[in-house]
């Protein structure tokens, strides 16, 4: 997509506000929370800490594009649905695109790995464990379909 934006607008806000794309939640706005979390040219980035004009001639991928283009949920959000790993749902699009990351990044995560990985995402909610749990099932998925 391209648009004009101002210089200061944060890729969060343009997301949001200039592309109607609202599964990207705004939290802390100072890149602590990970609410915010979008893939751009495939690494995982806080939103609110990037200019929309840093991504430019980038690949942005929201969570609006994780799930095929019929609907079908992706591997890690059919597993965040099954081991229960969300429960009030404002952390979900950024803990589902970290999570996109760290398995294209590690397939095969080591409990470590699946730490440093969840480490910019806060859940107030679930205590983690479903969360580390859907990354464990997830994780089984994507390689079962390799």
């Amino acid at each position: 997509m391209a648009a004009s934006v101002e210089p200061r607008m944060t890729l969060a806000d343009f997301l949001r506000d200039k592309c109607g794309l609202t599964g990207t939640h705004l939290g802390c706005e100072h890149g602590a929370c990970g609410a915010c979390t979008v893939l751009v040219d495939g690494d995982a980035v806080r939103a609110c800490l990037l200019f929309a004009v840093q991504a430019d001639d980038m690949g942005v991928t929201t969570v609006e594009g994780i799930a095929s283009p019929s609907g079908e949920l992706s591997a890690v959000q059919s597993a965040l649905r099954e081991c229960h790993g969300l429960q009030c749902g404002f952390c979900t699009p950024g803990f589902v695109m970290s999570i996109t990351a760290l398995l294209r990044d590690h397939p095969d995560p080591t409990d470590e790995e699946i730490r440093e990985g969840l480490s910019g995402n806060f859940c107030r909610c679930t205590g983690y464990q479903g969360i580390v749990a859907a990354v464990r099932r997830a994780s089984e998925q994507v390689r079962m379909t390799q």
